[in-house]
């Protein structure tokens, strides 16, 4: 099959890769525009867009989709199929009806649930037990249409959320190979999405790294491991932030909200609970282990907070 695809971070790029290998027939593949990034803010470009340069396969970085000449490329690609993996666009209606045999979406959630930008990090912040990849007839609206395929894993108690999203994406390459070989055989079964089941999944904002340490402790890992690595999760002490990078949970061990209570480990009581910090980043200083930080920590009844004017 002759495909165009639309991809743009980490998440794209085993199933681009995947194509690639194939037998299918990249002919285009369309990612986000550059971005600046680091301290000098230099243009990057996306991952997708590099795999692709260095497979010969021709790039496209249109700023609008909505304005003829995306379309106009895209005809003249006369791809039979696009696939779309986290692109992070909307794609107007007259380039889904544009393919013979549409536009398929590879989804990481298993729909309805968690529609949207960021299904793998909420899931995990939500402590869902299971998760998966969706292939999809993509529709006018948000992760509303047709499921094709869908294929479930277990997530893991200590799991985050990047190292999730890097097994869903080597899942969701296999199940895309395997849903356009039902595509080209006409064995593919269209299922329509239950809207009462429908979550909603959004982008990650950094306030939602932010720990409030009178919900259960339970909560406050599984938002530690879902805002791994981004936005990260962070507390503040004496109003200076505090990055947390890995914690472990204690949900046996009581203790007042907030209170670091340990000696010689970091531990902090919680609404139910408590939580060892095993790695934090003091506000302008360098990663280090929660132990070694304490040392470093003088008077009695220091208290996390979620803001830094508490």
């Amino acid at each position: 099959m002759r495909i165009v695809y639309m991809g743009t971070p980490d998440f794209a790029v085993p199933t681009l890769q995947a194509l690639l290998d194939s037998s299918h027939q990249v002919v285009g593949v369309f990612s986000q525009p550059d971005r600046p990034k680091g301290r000098g803010y230099k243009l990057m470009p996306p991952p997708v867009k590099e795999l692709a340069q260095s497979r010969q396969v021709p790039v496209y970085q249109p700023q609008k989709l909505r304005d003829g000449a995306a379309l106009e490329i895209l005809k003249q690609l006369a791809p039979d199929v696009i696939v779309v993996a986290a692109y992070g666009r909307i794609l107007p209606k007259e380039i889904l009806e544009l393919p013979p045999y549409g536009c398929v979406n590879v989804h990481a959630s298993l729909l309805p649930k968690y529609r949207g930008a960021g299904p793998v990090q909420w899931s995990v912040i939500h402590g869902e037990k299971t998760t998966g990849v969706t292939t999809m007839f993509m529709a006018e609206g948000m992760d509303t249409g047709d499921i094709l395929e869908q294929s479930e894993v277990s997530i893991g108690p200590d799991e985050t959320a990047g190292e999730l999203m890097d097994r869903l994406a080597g899942l969701g390459a296999e199940l895309l190979l395997h849903t356009l070989e039902l595509l080209q055989t006409g064995k593919a079964v269209r299922t329509v999405q239950e809207e009462s089941r429908a979550t909603y999944a959004p982008m990650l904002k950094k306030s939602d790294g932010a720990l409030d340490f009178s919900q259960p402790a339970q909560k406050l890992y599984d938002r530690i491991r879902g805002v791994s690595p981004w936005p990260g999760a962070y507390t503040y002490l004496d109003g200076k932030l505090i990055k947390i990078h890995k914690a472990a949970l204690l949900p046996d061990q009581k203790g007042e909200p907030g209170l670091l209570a340990g000696e010689k480990r970091m531990i902090v009581g919680c609404g139910d609970g408590s939580l060892e910090l095993l790695e934090v980043q003091p506000q302008g200083g360098k990663r280090m282990r929660g132990e070694d930080f304490l040392r470093g920590v003088r008077g009695e009844r220091k208290k996390f907070t979620s803001c830094p004017l508490e």
